[in-house]
């Protein structure tokens, strides 16, 4: 469990707080670039750690991520006019550019000099690995890009959805660290809907319903092991990776592998950016049409929306006679699954009543890690990296007769690895 104090300090992340300022000295996943999909296009709302800010994409494709509302008047530059190379404020004509700096103030006598005292909060971004990415720190700590496997990846070769969790960031990133319950929540007994890898994956969660974890602490994060007894002398073995802040490597017998990062709207709310990738071919087409079904990584989407169709409103489509007869829960898809119990634990669950075991072992020490982390910065440290060649690193499900996780590591080490380029 975690004091109450802890949990806040996990929990809130926004302007001046400081796992909110712990976030600002990283990377993050803002927007698909389908929401900027052409030069002068409309701008885009976002909100983001606690903050509303606005994106567009200017007359020459560069990308601008300024606060949202006009330092003029404080109208929102969401209705602004984009163009000519910036984003024009409709109210009285003030225009800024990507840097934030007023252009233009035809309102004002041309004579005066009062546009060049005016400028906006603006963020650097960056186009990568097939998302649009915001740094809001400051800018002598702004680290080089994270050079996660699926962004160095050509675009053929993965596969990217963005939806709405209604639920505080780190809840959902515990799913992804907690190992043991797919052995429950993702239970099964007519396989026959599941894609080929998961389906494997299925049997090994089946055989042993309780594994064991060990964890090891990393410059980028975490990982760790959870072992499974499949008898004779076998185990299958699971290393997944969580990587600061919010991201995580889900091991899979087989292609598609996902990564998924979970990045605050505010304390409440979270985006959630999932990658599917085949690191050795392009996706092929039979991959991606499952993918896109919902049932799977990422959930199905209300058109024109970030809002998974399976929802609290519908109690995630809930089946009792497909819980009776093909699966623990009766809701369709994994991630669907995932997101019912996480969401309904309320926007910030509170920690101070859990009684965790041997279990969550990944999941205390990522806990662990992160309030370290804010703790030391508050205190005027930098505890973060700054090369973002540190996350080259990969998820392994492999069945094997080792039985302890070092031997593993040493074993398949270069499994593990992605190799530098």
């Amino acid at each position: 469990m975690l004091k109450h104090d802890d949990n806040e300090l996990l929990a809130r992340v926004g302007p001046g707080t400081p796992m909110g300022e712990l976030f600002r000295r990283l990377w993050l996943p803002a927007l698909m670039p389908s929401e900027l999909p052409e030069p002068d296009c409309a701008p885009v709302r976002l909100r983001i750690l606690g903050e509303d800010l606005v994106a567009f994409r200017d007359t020459e494709g560069r990308i601008g991520i300024l606060q949202e509302f006009c330092p003029h008047r404080r109208a929102s530059l969401f209705f602004g006019r984009n163009e000519e190379c910036g984003l024009r404020c409709v109210y009285h004509g003030w225009k800024f550019d990507v840097e934030g700096r007023c252009t233009d103030m035809p309102s004002e006598p041309p004579e005066t000099d009062f546009k060049h005292k005016v400028r906006m909060t603006a963020y650097p971004s960056l186009e990568w690995g097939g998302l649009i990415w915001i740094y809001m720190g400051p800018p002598e700590r702004k680290p080089s890009p994270p050079e996660y496997e699926w962004a160095l990846l050509p675009a053929a070769q993965r596969w990217q959805r963005k939806w709405i969790y209604e639920a505080n960031y780190f809840q959902g990133m515990e799913g992804e660290i907690d190992t043991c319950h797919t052995s429950f929540l993702h239970a099964y007994k007519d396989k026959s809907s599941l894609v080929a890898n998961l389906a494997k994956a299925h049997d090994a969660w089946q055989a042993d319903k309780a594994p064991q974890l060990t964890v090891r602490r990393a410059p980028y994060g975490l990982y760790y092991g959870s072992r499974r007894n499949l008898g004779d002398g076998q185990y299958n073995w699971r290393i997944t990776q969580w990587l600061l802040p919010t991201f995580s490597l889900i091991p899979q017998p087989g292609y598609p592998v996902s990564c998924r990062g979970y990045v605050p709207i505010d304390d409440h709310r979270t985006m959630v950016f999932n990658t599917s990738y085949n690191r050795e071919a392009p996706m092929p087409a039979e991959d991606i049409e499952k993918l896109e079904t919902g049932m799977t990584a990422a959930p199905e989407l209300i058109p024109g929306t970030f809002l998974p169709v399976t929802n609290m409103a519908n109690d995630y489509m809930i089946d009792r006679e497909v819980q009776r007869t093909v699966s623990s829960t009766g809701i369709p898809g994994v991630n669907n699954q995932d997101r019912a119990l996480v969401e309904t634990m309320g926007p910030i669950v509170d920690r101070s009543k859990e009684h965790l075991g041997t279990s969550d072992a990944a999941v205390i020490l990522a806990r662990r890690i992160m309030l370290e982390h804010a703790k030391a910065l508050a205190a005027g440290e930098e505890p973060l990296p700054t090369d973002g060649s540190i996350y080259r690193v990969r998820s392994l499900d492999v069945t094997t007769a080792i039985p302890d996780l070092d031997t593993l590591v040493a074993t398949h080490g270069a499994e593990l690895e992605v190799a530098a380029a």
